[in-house]
C-alpha cells in the first residue's frame, strides 16, 4: 500500500480509497523513469506547501451508509492528522412528524445520539471527531437544498475534506442522496463520495 493511500482500520481489505495530494507527482508510480532525466523534474508541478486537511465534515443521518462514510472520514482524517466533524442532517418529513416536547422528539435525539455513539466508537484512539445537528431544509425558505445546508456547515466549521455518504442505488428522492448531488457539485472543498 503506497503511502497516498486511506485504509479504514475496521475492514482492512473491504475500505481502501486512493486519495493523492494536489500537485502529486503523476510519474512516482511509474518505475520505467529515469529519475536523474532533468527534463521530468523540470515538468512537475512545485509547491512548497503540502495538501492540508485539519477538519473532515461528514454529513450522516443515522443510516448504515452513514456510518460506512463515518469510516471513511476517519480514516482520511487519521492520514492527515486532522479531526472530524459528523454533521446529522435532520430530514423535514422526520420534524414535521414530531411537535416540541413529544415522544417522537425524544427518539429522534436518542436516535441521533445512539448513531454518535456508534460513530465516536469508530473515531476512538484514532481521531477526534465532533458533531451538531441540522435540518435538511429550511422552514424558512422553501426552495432551500440539503446540500446547502451541508455546505453551510462546511463554510461554518472551516473544513478541508467533505466525505458524503452515498445511498444505495442512488435514490434522488432520499435526503442525503440529494445533499451529497449538491455536494459533488458546488462544494469548494475536496469530496469523497462513499
Amino acid at each position: 500500500m503506497s503511502d497516498d493511500t486511506v485504509r479504514c482500520e475496521s475492514e482492512p481489505s473491504a475500505f481502501q480509497v486512493g486519495l493523492r495530494r494536489p500537485y502529486m507527482d503523476a510519474t512516482a508510480d511509474h518505475d520505467d523513469r529515469d529519475s536523474s532525466d532533468e527534463s521530468v523534474d523540470d515538468a512537475r508541478p512545485h509547491t512548497s506547501d503540502p495538501f492540508d486537511v485539519t477538519t473532515v465534515l461528514v454529513p450522516v443521518d443515522g443510516s448504515d451508509e452513514a456510518m460506512h462514510a463515518v469510516e471513511y472520514a476517519v480514516s482520511v482524517a487519521e492520514r492527515y492528522g486532522a479531526r472530524v466533524h459528523a454533521l446529522y442532517v435532520l430530514d423535514p418529513e422526520t420534524v414535521r412528524r414530531s411537535a416540541p416536547g413529544e415522544p417522537d422528539d425524544d427518539a429522534i435525539a436518542a436516535a441521533s445520539e445512539g448513531f454518535m455513539d456508534a460513530a465516536r466508537d469508530v473515531a476512538a484512539d484514532r481521531v477526534e471527531l465532533t458533531h451538531s445537528s441540522a435540518y435538511g431544509f429550511s422552514p424558512t425558505m422553501k426552495s432551500r437544498h440539503p446540500g446547502s445546508v451541508v455546505l453551510d456547515a462546511a463554510a461554518d466549521a472551516e473544513v478541508d475534506f467533505v466525505v458524503v455518504p452515498r445511498e444505495p442505488g442512488g435514490e434522488a428522492n432520499e435526503l442525503l442522496g440529494r445533499a451529497a448531488e449538491y455536494v459533488l457539485q458546488y462544494a469548494t472543498e475536496p469530496v469523497l463520495s462513499v
